[in-house]
């Protein structure tokens, strides 16, 4: 046994019962929880944060229409019935596979271990930048609450640094948008920006003219939601151009940093625009998770990283093992809300049958329910089986299909109430931004900087100076652990907000 192994504290051995353990608390994650509300097996669900997000709304959460909390309900509180679960928060890191044990780092840093009989694996994607990480600096993604806040502090902050510039070439950066990937996230967040733009914010400033502001598409595809099909991608294309949205079609971006970003055409040109506020909607990347996990098992990979299962949705060799949502590879199904309440439905049953001496061997099937991506108010697109859909009525299909996925009552109620007073008032009223950095540590899963002996904690009163304050002792708070860092503070020599 590794140090490392002795240093783990085993967390569900107490007891005979089988154990199922479920990692991530998405779509696929809650779904395989309902499916096991009843089984007599203890559930322990591992997520590294404490709420269900509904990531197709995160847009709108940055944009200022719908408050974090309407898109993601705390966790506790959607499982609190269920007697047998047990809801840990932390972040799975690897797998013994032989023996059953899923390792896992509470935040601040103590090492878990939990054996379990049934994994399933529901760990959900993460950005990808295409092998150009430093990207991320300059062009934050869209896949968490943390990205939609950073998103809206950059939005709301340009037009704000917009209205203080006096050089007219400093305003024109700060009123330019660009977003990488025309998929529906990109879509939809450029559409909110130009109708906030020309909508909400119209009337505000006094400096500028808020319906100025550009907004640039850039996708390396032929056009805007290619995956709906030629006719309802020419229609959002079409409603794009009148909305003002510039669109840049079979554009690769090659550079992305204070100034804006540069881009090589299909001819081999390359342009730099001058961009204040560039946002990354391409691309996804399965979290590190699912290589530890394909490695302990044998398991293969895409592209992406996605685990490839069997037709049931088991790791090859590893019947015990399920993988659900984005991070399974299966048919080439794509990484949507409905394939994931659908497969962790399905892993979920399996296990109950199982459990009942009644083993189920029938294959994942998909139904697929349609995709749908809105646009702007009263135009979307919806695409199911052989009826594609566009304009007002296609908005109202959205509508309906987006209130039936939020989770809880309360949820789809607030969501409702925001909608009216955004589409009928052009009132958002979640704009609200932080100048500062928030907390005391930028990662909780971040091992935290060594603590030095007589280190004092920050003092938030102004007291009288103690002898020890007089001269520098070495052993102060540093920038790394304080979540201050200048590059992350309000408005900087860099050019970039936040």
């Amino acid at each position: 046994m590794s140090e490392q192994d002795s240093q783990r504290r085993v967390v569900n051995d107490q007891d005979s019962q089988r154990r199922v353990v479920i990692i991530g608390g998405g779509f696929a994650g809650l779904f395989a929880a309902r499916a096991l509300r009843r089984v007599p097996v203890r559930v322990t669900l591992i997520d590294q944060a404490p709420y269900h997000l509904f990531q197709p709304l995160l847009y709108q959460c940055s944009t200022g229409i719908l408050s974090e909390g309407k898109i993601a309900p705390p966790l506790r509180e959607l499982l609190r019935k269920h007697k047998n679960l047990e809801l840990v928060l932390a972040q799975a890191t690897g797998l013994d596979a032989e023996e059953r044990r899923v390792f896992a780092t509470r935040p601040l840093g103590e090492q878990l271990e939990f054996g379990y009989d049934y994994l399933i694996v529901a760990a959900g994607m993460q950005q990808s930048y295409f092998g150009h990480d430093e990207f991320a600096v300059w062009a934050p993604g869209m896949k968490s609450i943390e990205d939609a806040l950073v998103i809206r502090r950059r939005v709301f902050g340009a037009f704000e640094l917009a209205e203080t510039a006096a050089d007219p070439a400093e305003r024109r950066h700060w009123l330019t948008f660009a977003l990488v990937g025309a998929g529906p996230t990109g879509v939809e967040l450029a559409g909110q920006i130009r109708e906030l733009a020309t909508k909400t914010l119209n009337r505000e400033y006094r400096h500028i003219e808020s319906a100025d502001a550009r907004v640039l598409l850039f996708d390396g595809g032929d056009a805007p939601l290619a995956a709906f099909g030629p006719e309802l991608s020419a229609k959002a294309a079409s409603t794009l151009t009148k909305l003002g949205v510039e669109q840049y079609m079979n554009s690769i971006v090659t550079q992305i940093d204070a100034s804006g970003l540069s881009v090589r055409a299909k001819d081999g040109t390359v342009t730099h625009h001058d961009v204040g506020c560039v946002l990354w909607t391409a691309g996804v990347a399965a979290p590190p998770v699912a290589a530890a996990i394909a490695e302990a098992t044998g398991a293969k990979q895409d592209r992406a990283g996605r685990i490839m299962v069997n037709d049931d949705c088991t790791i090859p060799d590893h019947p015990e093992i399920y993988v659900t949502g984005d991070v399974m590879s299966l048919n080439k199904l794509p990484g949507v809300a409905e394939v994931a309440m659908q497969s962790g439905l399905h892993a979920g049953n399996r296990i109950r049958h199982a459990v009942a001496g009644d083993p189920a061997d029938k294959p994942f099937r998909y139904r697929d329910l349609g995709s749908a991506a809105y646009i702007s108010r009263g135009k979307a697109v919806v695409s199911v089986g052989r009826l594609h859909l566009s304009g007002f009525i296609a908005w109202w299909i959205w509508l309906f299909i987006h209130i039936g996925f939020l989770t809880g009552y309360r949820n789809r109620v607030g969501a409702v109430l925001s909608w009216w007073f955004a589409f009928t008032r052009d009132v958002r009223r979640e704009r609200t931004f932080t100048t500062k950095e928030v907390g005391f540590v930028p990662d909780v899963y971040a091992p935290l900087p060594p603590s030095a002996t007589g280190t004092e904690l920050p003092r938030t009163s102004a007291t009288e100076p103690s002898a020890s304050d007089s001269e520098p002792s070495g052993t102060g708070t540093q920038s790394s652990g304080t979540g201050t860092e200048s590059s992350d503070t309000g408005t900087e020599s860099s050019g970039r907000l936040g």
